[in-house]
């Protein structure tokens, strides 16, 4: 439900309305932007006392009308905050008219391979670098990653380059050390749905990629970043990375490109994409970051090395590091042609 009061309200009228909010034990959330205050109610509303107090505030002094939110979620649906969240991270905006290029390797290995690939990120004109420190992985004999270790390795890197650091939180005993060491933390795909440590990271100070699941719908993708919203961190950036698909062997997933459009029109928060993981083949990254950018995409989450084929993690989908700076350079035609920008690289000092 949302109080749309009038453009002349008084602030004790609007206080007096947050307040009779307050006194259902319901959430009151002013929200920002347009030229009158409008205040969202977040909680769920029992059914039989939706009409009664729609009455009731639409009687208050201030009030212009009130509009029901016909979404499960809340506050990740435009129609409790109908314009664009932008979420800036040390001068970095996620969600305007540039496109936002996040890349690195999948796995932390080495501070020699991690500074390889934040050196070509950054000369790329790229702003944030990804790396995982603790992994995920199918198998438990595979390379785990390098914990706290990789977490001080990317810290390093970020301060050394300028560049924006990302990185996957896999367990609520982990997530002081991430946001101690990273600028974003990261919620994988298998996690989405982890509803504890999804609570946890919305009590956090820090900005969260949310992935979307392999098996999850739009609607179950975006009520997972309710669950971080509700906890009050607001920046929350959806990130597509593929679906289960319909014929294996060729790419590990399908890329959902229509969820960009879809996620944009229903929510308002940024959307990014993650053309690695998506495709599990590097031959296809080039093709889909691009349609990824035509398709309205905020940003891209690729996975480069400087060494692939010996790579402890997902070696098979992670672009070399010339192939990663010639793809960000047809990138910005494809930019430019809908009407965006990516930055370009730095001026030689």
């Amino acid at each position: 439900m949302i109080v749309a009061m009038k453009a002349d309200a008084l602030q004790a009228e609007i206080k007096a309305v947050i307040d009779r909010i307050s006194n259902h034990d319901l959430n009151a959330l002013p929200l920002p932007g347009g030229e009158r205050t409008a205040i969202g109610i977040a909680s769920a509303i029992p059914p039989d006392m939706r009409s009664d107090l729609t009455s009731l505030l639409e009687s208050m002094p201030g009030v212009d009308h009130v509009t029901q939110v016909t979404r499960t979620y809340k506050r990740a649906s435009r129609e409790f905050h109908p314009g664009d969240t932008l979420i800036t991270v040390k001068g970095v905006t996620i969600g305007g008219n540039e496109v936002i290029v996040a890349a690195g390797p999948c796995a932390i290995e080495s501070r020699e391979q991690l500074f390889s690939a934040a050196e070509v990120v950054k000369a790329c004109g790229g702003k944030m670098l990804r790396g995982g420190a603790f992994k995920p992985r199918t198998s438990p004999y595979a390379f785990q990653g390098l914990g706290i270790e990789g977490l001080k390795m990317l810290k390093e890197a970020g301060e050394a380059t300028g560049l924006v650091t990302a990185t996957e939180v896999m367990d609520q005993h982990e997530l002081d050390a991430v946001v101690e060491h990273a600028d974003i933390i990261q919620i994988g795909a298998r996690n989405m749905q982890n509803y504890p440590l999804l609570i946890a990271v919305g009590k956090t100070n820090r900005p969260v990629i949310l992935k979307r699941g392999p098996s999850a719908t739009i609607d179950e993708w975006l009520l997972a970043a309710e669950y971080i919203l509700a906890q009050g961190n607001q920046d929350v950036i959806l990130c597509e990375r593929g679906v289960h698909p319909l014929e294996r062997g060729h790419t590990r997933y399908t890329l959902d490109l229509s969820a960009v459009p879809v996620a944009r029109f229903l929510s308002h928060l940024p959307v990014i994409v993650d053309p690695s993981h998506a495709c599990g083949n590097w031959r296809y990254v080039s093709a889909m970051s691009k349609a990824a950018v035509a398709a309205g995409a905020d940003g891209l989450l690729m996975e480069i090395h400087p060494d692939p084929a010996h790579a402890l993690c997902d070696g098979a989908q992670s672009l070399k590091l010339d192939a990663f700076s010639e793809l960000i350079t047809q990138l910005r035609g494809v930019a430019a042609a809908v009407g965006r920008g990516i930055s370009t690289p730095p001026l030689p000092a």
